[in-house]
């Protein structure tokens, strides 16, 4: 699901998380509770390899318990196989420039 060289912005008040061993560090003790992450993209604008995607999303756990929402900003950038890969995620919008 992640490009190789991804940055993960989250928190959106930290340093980026880099590559696999980030990502898996973001979401390690979130995926234990063993989500169903459900995404409504609102935008999504695809140049070539590249594509900007805006999603509304809620992660649910198996009791029907949503413990997570936000609006998402991702890069995504193609992989060697054809698929998608995250290149930035930013689960809850982009960082602030400040």
């Amino acid at each position: 699901m992640f490009h190789p060289d991804c940055q993960v912005y989250f928190p959106p008040d930290q340093p980026p998380s880099i590559g696999h061993p980030g990502v898996r560090a973001v979401f390690d003790g979130f995926m234990e509770l063993r989500p169903e992450i459900q995404s409504d993209v609102i935008t999504e604008v695809i140049v070539g390899d590249i594509a900007l995607i805006r999603a509304n999303w809620r992660a649910v756990v198996p009791d029907g318990t949503v413990i997570a929402e936000g609006q998402s900003t991702e890069v995504a950038r193609r992989l060697d196989n054809g698929g998608w890969g995250y290149l930035i995620d930013c689960p809850n919008g982009p960082p602030s420039a400040v």
